[in-house]
């Protein structure tokens, strides 16, 4: 219990915090530790914004979402004019609010964050208007007001190719959507484990494209089962929205090509559990093994807490830095401490230990920070003589992605050196006419919510292409 200004000046006790489920019990299944906040609760957290009169938690975020509006709206009883405002800047609204690492955004901006009280849990009330909205039947079906003849392919069904979807059917474009994969989502199906996204959450939004007349092709990964040649001659525009998938791998000694899990394809075995498919041999499992991580973002996150849920006799987590220059979202870390996560801070691996075929441990070298330049980061240096063991039976490597090589490209489409496909400053259109680009395929891996700004933009810069057959194309 904690003291709240609300508005108006006076002081009352109030729980503030997000409700969750105990350590104890939400690590033995994988649903969604978040308890979901009653309506009377909503509406009192909702009401805890203070209308500061300069929208911080909107400038932060990268939807630019009209925060103040939907809040205040919450609080005063009408959670369905709410919902429509949030619907306005944001094609997944309850996704977003389920995974946006809040706290270093909206959240972390809250006027009442800054002043030293507890923010706002601006995340928790859009995710529960999503569920209100999606329960009671606001969430309109796609009917465009007038059909258009013209039509996109997009590559990649993810956050970006979901959005651009939702956002030019609804101009009436006819829209397929080409995905390697089994289920439309991308990482949102496959990647995000269900204790923070449960499926159904995303499949509801899936479900709303295919009625709305979006064509799915699965199980089509460009440059297998179609080649950009080939899509181009079949739409008139397409849209390249695949994301990152490529693991950075560990680079040092002991490391073979059976001794780490890609931490991609760990989640994704579980992931497919949740979803009821049936047991692959080689899919990994951690139960009564010791398991290292290696990584600090929310990826590496998801790991050990995943790790723990499968019953894993230890979980430990390396990061090379300390907690406060951690990339990953700080709310997680404590989630994850509570489960019992053990973090080693400033710990970099050396090498990979191992016996036979199996590896036992991972070496590790302490760090320490240098004394940071002004403007620049701080470095991290070895210090001598202070290495340490743990032992492992599985070592994940949760280092980040990288572009994968886009075989299917022609020889005219610029890339980027590392990789990323390279557009127009502000229209998302690459060198190739017809082609434009957008989410993490562009920007390198990062957060859901920026692939979702990133095809809704994309979209708004396509249906000006239509409209008016002109296009900034990438130098």
């Amino acid at each position: 219990m904690h003291k709240t200004l609300k508005q108006g000046g006076t002081f009352v006790v109030e729980p503030r915090r997000l409700s969750k489920a105990s350590a104890e019990l939400r690590a033995r299944g994988f649903g969604e530790i978040t308890i979901p906040p009653s309506t009377e609760t909503a509406e009192k957290q909702a009401s805890r914004c203070t209308d500061c009169g300069v929208p911080f938690c909107q400038n932060a975020c990268p939807l630019q979402n009209n925060i103040p509006d939907w809040l205040r709206l919450s609080a005063e009883n009408e959670p369905r004019e709410a919902w429509r405002v949030a619907s306005l800047t944001s094609t997944m609204p309850e996704i977003c609010g389920r995974i946006c690492p809040q706290d270093r955004l909206c959240e972390g901006s809250c006027t009442l964050n800054q002043s030293g009280w507890d923010a706002v849990t601006i995340g928790s009330v859009e995710a529960w208007l999503g569920d209100q909205a999606f329960s009671n039947g606001w969430v309109e079906p796609i009917r465009p007001a007038a059909e258009r003849g013209e039509t996109v392919g997009i590559v990649g069904a993810g956050p970006a190719g979901l959005a651009a979807a939702d956002r030019l059917r609804c101009e009436g474009y006819q829209v397929t959507i080409y995905d390697r994969h089994d289920r439309a989502g991308g990482l949102l199906i496959y990647g995000i484990p269900s204790f923070k996204l449960e499926k159904h959450v995303v499949q509801r939004r899936v479900d709303r494209l295919i009625d709305g007349g979006v064509q799915f092709v699965l199980g089509c990964e460009v440059g297998k089962g179609v080649t950009l040649t080939e899509l181009r001659e079949r739409h008139d525009v397409v849209l390249l929205a695949m994301g990152v998938y490529q693991p950075r791998i560990l680079s040092a000694p002991g490391r073979g090509p059976d001794s780490t899990v890609a931490a991609l394809s760990y989640l994704t075995h579980q992931n497919r559990r949740d979803l009821g498919d049936a047991e692959q041999d080689g899919w990994h499992e951690a139960r009564g093994k010791r398991v290292v991580v290696i990584g600090g973002g929310d990826t590496a996150m998801d790991c050990v807490r995943t790790a723990v849920r499968q019953g894993a006799a230890s979980v430990t987590c390396l990061y090379r830095r300390d907690r406060e220059n951690m990339p990953g979202s700080a709310r997680e870390v404590v989630n994850a401490e509570e489960e019992g996560v053990v973090f080693e801070w400033l710990a970099a691996p050396k090498a990979l230990l191992s016996q036979g075929d199996q590896v036992t441990g991972v070496r590790a070298a302490r760090m320490q920070l240098t004394e940071g330049l002004p403007g620049q980061r701080r470095d991290i240096v070895p210090v001598p003589g202070a290495d340490f063991d743990v032992p492992a039976d599985i070592v994940i490597e949760a280092l980040g992605f990288s572009p994968e090589p886009f075989a299917a490209h022609e020889a005219d489409l610029r890339l980027r050196d590392d990789g990323t496909i390279k557009v127009g400053s502000v229209s998302f259109a690459t060198s190739l006419p017809g082609v434009f680009a957008a989410g993490d395929a562009v920007r390198g891996a990062s957060l859901v919510v920026w692939a979702v700004r990133e095809g809704q933009d994309a979209a708004a810069e396509i249906d000006r292409y239509f409209k008016t057959r002109t296009e900034e194309v990438a130098a």
